[in-house]
């Protein structure tokens, strides 16, 4: 009996010294202090913030950055209501939309593409506008090979399906697509796996992936070429710019976020992905 006393006692001071034993330096259990920022929104403009996200992370490593597309007008939608901090829009905001604020990181264009074995080197505005609505319907009708054109369209809630509407003055009730399609890289794996088919997307995106052997072509635009560098010099017509956006002033780390993001110091970022940086 005695033994077992003592046995019992030992057992408890053993156990009230282990709450006291500071954690171990080895401990794998998950932190519970990161912050995380959420942002949402455009596909132009996800690939560049999750990039920036990284460097950022890496000056923040309390910090994680968490980038979801789903449009342009998911990214207002979803700064508007709080469900992220930061939305993202390749676009400028719209009249109804000016209880928003926005930060631009870079500009953008957008350029119509072709299969690059197609024989047609460029298209009217009137053309491109018969096209997607369904007046000319072969592509021998401008100048290329006899067979149907197949119309690549953006779905709707894309940043890029509204600038090339209200570029063109159409609505998208007369738009006669074949295929619709999400972000930049559906449109550019339709338009290269068909060599009928036409589409549009980022300048930046396109000019990248023509540069590295996929079988598409820019066209020009009012005679002037579909290129980045026309991009920065402002003579491209078709361009808009890329925004994050937030409800409020940001403050905290959205605001160190954003800040650092319209900063000088993410230009490599932003012209690796063939976009034009605007801070100096």
């Amino acid at each position: 009996m005695k033994k077992t006393g003592i046995f019992t006692a030992i057992m408890v001071i053993i156990g009230v010294a282990w709450l006291f034993l500071p954690l171990s330096e080895n401990d794998t259990s998950p932190k519970t202090d990161l912050e995380k920022l959420v942002l949402t929104g455009s596909s132009t403009v996800a690939p560049l913030a999750a990039e920036i996200g990284k460097r950022f992370e890496s000056l923040h490593p309390d910090v994680r950055i968490d980038v979801q597309t789903g449009g342009s007008s998911r990214g207002v939608n979803d700064a508007r209501s709080g469900l992220a901090n930061i939305g993202m829009a390749s676009r400028a905001l719209k009249e109804n939309e000016t209880d928003l604020l926005n930060f631009t990181l870079a500009l953008d264009g957008i350029s119509l593409i072709i299969h690059q074995t197609n024989p047609v080197r460029s298209l009217s505005k009137q053309q491109i506008i018969d096209i997607y609505t369904g007046k000319i319907a072969n592509w021998q009708e401008v100048g290329g090979n006899d067979a149907p054109i197949t119309v690549v369209n953006k779905a709707e809630g894309r940043s890029t399906l509204e600038l090339f509407l209200h570029y063109f003055a159409l609505n998208n009730t007369q738009v006669k697509p074949h295929v619709v399609i999400g972000d930049n890289q559906q449109g550019i794996k339709s338009v290269a796996g068909n060599p009928d088919a036409i589409g549009y997307v980022s300048v930046g995106s396109a000019e990248y992936e023509a540069m590295h052997n996929v079988p598409i072509k820019l066209l020009p635009l009012d005679g002037i070429v579909a290129s980045v560098e026309n991009v920065r010099n402002r003579r491209f017509p078709l361009s808009r710019p890329l925004n994050l956006i937030t409800r409020a002033v940001p403050t905290g780390i959205a605001k160190e976020f954003i800040e650092f993001a319209s900063s000088a110091q993410v230009n490599d970022l932003i012209e690796a992905q063939y976009f034009v940086p605007v801070a100096h």
